[in-house]
C-alpha cells in the first residue's frame, strides 16, 4: 500500500524539479534570488502571491474551525477575500513603482529609503520582527507536513518534521524568487482542483447538502453565517473579518510577490485572476470541513486531520498519495517564500548593514542560503516541541506580521507626514502588542484578536509619535 502512495510523490515530485530545473538560471544574482529581477508576467504574480499565501492552514487548520464549530467560522475566510482584495487595490500597485523608484528589494529597505533612516534601526527591528513571527509561521509548515507524513507513511512526527525541511530548502535553493513563482503557478492550479474534487466527490456519499445540513443540525452546529442577531454574534463576525484580514497589509511573504511583476499597468489582470483563485479555494476548503461533519459522525481525534482521514478513507493508495501532494504543495509554496523573505532580510539587513556593506552580489546569495538552513533549524526546534495546533501558529504569526509592518505600510504609501521615529514606534508596539496579546486577553469576554489591538496601537503610535517629534518624512515617491 505504501508503494502505492510512495510512488505517487515521487512522481509528484519529479515534476516539480523538472519546472524548477527548466527555470533555473545558473548565474544568478542577489536580485534574481531575492525579487526575480522585476521580470513576472501576471499569471505568475496572481499565484505566486495567493498559493505562497494559504499554506497547510487551507487543507487543515481552516477545514478544522469548520469541522468544530459549523459554518459561523467562515466569516475568517470572508475577512481573509475582503481585505486581500483590498490588498491588490491600495498596496500592490503602488509598492511595485516605489520600490523601484528606490531600488528597495525588501521591506525594510523601502521603509528606510521612504521615510530617510540613515541610524539603520528601521532594518534591524524589522528583521527582528521578521525573524521571531516567520520562524513560528515556518514551524507551522512544519507542524503539517509532520502530521501529514505521519499520516500517510506512518513515519515518526519528529522525523517527518525533519523530512519537511529537507524538501523545503532545495526549493529556495534551486533559483530562488522566480523558480518559487513557477513552482508556485503549478501548485497552486493543482491544489486548487484537488481540494474542489474532494469535498465534491464525498458529498453524494453523505447524502449531498440535505445530509451534511442534518449532521450540522444532529451536532448543534450553526449552518448559517448569520445565527441570530444577538451583540455577541456581530462582536464574532467582525472579529471573524478584522481579526484575519487585517493582516494582509502587512504579510512580506505575499506583498513581495506584488514587486516583481514586469508591468505595473498589468497588476489589475493578476488581481481578478488571484481573487478567483482565491474565492474559489476557500469556499472548497470551507466545503471540506462540512462534509467532514456528515462524514465523521462520531468525530476525530484530531480535527485538523478531517481532510486527510476523508481522503484515505474515500481513494486507492495511488491517488491518496497524489491527492495529498497537493497538502504539501500548499505547505511547500508557503513555507519557501517565508524562508526566502526571512533570509533575505537577514542579509540584506543583518549582515550587509551590520557587517559588509561592500559585499558583492555573489557573497550576499551565499549568505541568503545560509540563512535559509538557520531559520529551518530554528522552525524545526518550535515544531519538534508542538506547542500549539496549525491554526492557533498561523495566527499568531499572522498578527505579529500584519500589526508590526501593515500600519507602517499604508502610511508609508498614503502619507507625507510620518517619519522615522514614527516608524520605530510603530514596528515595536505593533510587534510587542501582539505577540503579549494572547496572555492580556485573557482578561476579556468575549475575547479580542490580537491584529485588532495591536494593529490599532501600531497605526496610532507612528501618528502620535511623529507628532511628538515634529519631524518631515522624506519626500514620497513621485508616480
Amino acid at each position: 500500500m505504501y508503494l502505492y502512495e510512495l510512488s505517487a510523490v515521487v512522481i509528484y515530485f519529479a515534476i516539480l524539479l523538472t519546472i524548477g530545473i527548466l527555470s533555473y538560471r545558473r548565474h544568478i544574482s542577489a536580485t534574481d534570488f531575492i525579487i526575480g529581477n522585476r521580470s513576472m508576467n501576471y499569471w505568475l504574480t496572481a499565484l505566486a502571491a495567493h498559493a505562497s499565501d494559504m499554506s497547510s492552514w487551507l487543507f487543515m487548520g481552516y477545514p478544522a474551525v469548520i469541522f468544530t464549530g459549523g459554518l459561523f467560522n467562515a466569516w475568517s475566510a470572508v475577512g481573509l477575500i475582503v481585505f486581500m482584495f483590498l490588498n491588490w487595490q491600495l498596496i500592490a500597485p503602488k509598492i511595485r513603482v516605489a520600490t523601484e523608484q528606490y531600488n528597495s528589494l525588501t521591506f525594510s529597505s523601502y521603509f528606510e529609503s521612504r521615510l530617510a533612516d540613515t541610524s539603520g534601526m528601521i532594518r534591524i527591528f524589522t528583521a527582528i520582527m521578521s525573524l521571531v513571527f516567520y520562524t513560528i509561521y515556518i514551524s507551522a509548515g512544519l507542524v503539517g507536513l509532520g502530521l501529514l507524513l505521519e499520516t500517510l507513511f506512518t513515519i515518526p512526527y519528529e522525523l517527518g518534521i525533519l523530512l519537511g525541511i529537507f524538501i523545503v530548502i532545495p526549493y529556495v535553493f534551486i533559483g530562488g524568487y522566480l523558480t518559487l513563482a513557477w513552482i508556485d503557478l503549478f501548485q497552486g492550479i493543482f491544489l486548487m482542483c484537488v481540494i474542489i474534487f474532494v469535498p465534491l466527490y464525498i458529498l453524494p456519499k453523505v447524502g449531498h447538502l440535505d445530509g451534511v445540513f442534518q449532521a450540522m443540525h444532529l451536532k448543534k452546529l450553526t449552518f448559517s453565517l448569520i445565527p441570530d442577531f444577538s451583540e455577541k454574534t456581530w462582536w464574532g463576525i467582525l472579529s471573524g473579518i478584522a481579526g484575519w484580514g487585517l493582516g494582509y497589509f502587512g504579510q512580506p511573504h505575499i506583498v513581495t510577490k506584488f514587486m516583481g511583476i514586469k508591468n505595473v499597468h498589468e497588476i489589475y489582470k493578476s488581481k481578478w485572476i488571484g481573487m478567483t483563485w482565491m474565492c474559489i479555494s476557500l469556499t472548497a476548503a470551507t466545503l471540506v470541513g462540512m462534509v467532514g461533519i456528515a462524514y465523521f459522525t462520531s468525530g476525530l481525534h484530531d480535527s485538523e486531520q478531517v481532510f486527510i482521514e476523508m481522503v484515505k478513507e474515500t481513494f486507492p493508495p495511488f491517488l491518496i498519495g497524489f491527492i495529498l501532494c497537493a497538502v504539501l504543495a500548499a505547505t511547500i509554496n508557503a513555507m519557501s517564500s517565508q524562508v526566502l523573505v526571512l533570509s533575505s532580510s537577514l542579509t540584506e539587513d543583518f549582515y550587509k548593514r551590520l557587517f559588509h556593506k561592500t559585499a558583492s552580489s555573489r557573497e550576499l546569495l551565499v549568505v541568503s542560503r545560509l540563512g535559509v538552513i538557520v531559520v529551518a533549524l530554528v522552525a524545526f526546534v518550535i515544531a519538534y516541541g508542538k506547542f500549539s495546533t496549525i491554526y492557533s501558529l498561523v495566527l499568531y504569526a499572522w498578527s505579529g506580521l500584519g500589526s508590526s509592518f501593515g500600519p507602517l505600510l499604508l502610511l508609508s504609501l498614503y502619507s507625507t507626514k510620518i517619519n522615522k521615529y514614527g516608524a520605530w514606534a510603530g514596528i515595536l508596539l505593533g510587534g510587542i502588542s501582539s505577540a503579549l496579546w494572547p496572555y492580556i486577553n485573557k482578561l476579556f469576554t468575549p475575547q479580542i484578536p490580537a491584529l485588532i489591538p495591536a494593529f490599532t496601537l501600531s497605526f496610532l503610535a507612528i501618528l502620535f509619535v511623529t507628532l511628538l517629534t515634529n519631524k518631515k518624512s522624506a519626500m514620497p515617491y513621485q508616480k
